[in-house]
Parts: structure tokens; C-alpha cells; sequence
């Protein structure tokens, strides 16, 4: 039943810093975001270009060279306005986890990333082993926007009977 899964990635949606304004002063923002055919999406947080929505989501990974892709947008009653978007390469993140680390101090950065312009990143992105886990803190620029970015941090989960990574 879960052969074909190789874990999953659970999303937590910290924040956004200076997002852009889409209605008269402010804007009702959340997030989308999209891996293969999946589809998950934050709450609206009314009238604020800096939310806190801190809400967690989680993708199935079937796939792990599938990109996570992000879009941030606007509610409105008609048409919700598009705010930007960003894409997210898992591939570093399960890197770490095929490492199989273990007795590992709590919080060992075990990889960075740096901001490139094959990335999203707005500043440097640490993997690091926390409480067990594999976790990866991003903070992510809005692309086609004129500003803007979503914080983020990641965690591997691994599924007993799934294929594994």
C-alpha cells in the first residue's frame, strides 16, 4: 500500500516578510504549494503584508526530484491576485536523511545551502538533525513580484513499509 511512497515532508509556513501590497493598503495572503499532482494551501491572513501563519502541511514524496513550488496570493471576493512564487529542491534535504545519522548532537548542521541563481534562496539555508529529525530551515524570494519572501522549515518523515529513499 505505501510502496510507492519514499516518505514525506512536512511544510511549516512560518511567515512572509514584505509581501506585496495587492489591495487598497495591505493584502489577504496565503501560500499554495504544489508537488506533482498535490495541492495544500495556508489559511488567509487578513490585512497584513508580514503574516504569521505558521501553519504545518505535509507533501507525500513519491518523487524526490520533483520541485516543491510555492505561490503566494491574494483573496479577494472575485479573483485572488498573485503575489509571486518560488520553487523549492527537496534533493539537498534527502541527501542528509539517506545519511542515516545517528547519535548525532541536537542541532548538528550537517549541509548548507547558499543563494545562487539556480535557487530561490534569500539567504543561506542550514540542514541540520534536530530531536531525531532531519530539518531544514529557508527563507525563500518571491519570484515575479516586486517583493518579498516566505520563511519555511522542512522536515523528513520517514513511513514504516514505504520504499524509502
Amino acid at each position: 500500500m505505501l510502496g510507492h511512497l519514499a516518505g514525506l515532508v512536512r511544510v511549516r509556513v512560518l511567515r512572509g516578510v514584505n509581501l506585496a501590497i495587492r489591495d487598497l493598503r495591505s493584502s489577504d495572503p496565503y501560500v499554495g504549494i504544489r508537488m506533482g499532482k498535490q495541492k495544500l494551501k495556508t489559511r488567509v491572513v487578513r490585512k497584513s503584508i508580514n503574516p504569521e501563519w505558521n501553519d504545518e502541511l505535509t507533501l507525500s514524496v513519491e518523487d524526490p526530484t520533483l520541485l516543491v513550488k510555492l505561490d503566494v496570493f491574494d483573496r479577494d471576493t472575485f479573483f485572488d491576485d498573485a503575489m509571486g512564487n518560488a520553487e523549492l529542491d527537496i534533493g539537498p534535504l534527502i541527501e542528509v536523511v539517506k545519511m542515516r545519522l545517528q547519535g548525532v548532537a541536537d542541532n548538528t548542521v550537517v549541509k548548507k545551502l547558499v543563494p545562487n541563481r539556480q535557487n530561490c534562496l534569500a539567504e543561506e539555508s542550514a540542514i541540520y538533525v534536530s530531536e531525531g529529525a532531519v530539518k531544514q530551515d529557508v527563507v525563500l524570494r518571491l519570484r515575479n513580484v516586486e517583493c518579498g519572501e516566505i520563511e519555511l522549515q522542512l522536515q523528513w518523515i520517514d513511513i514504516p513499509g514505504a520504499k524509502g529513499i
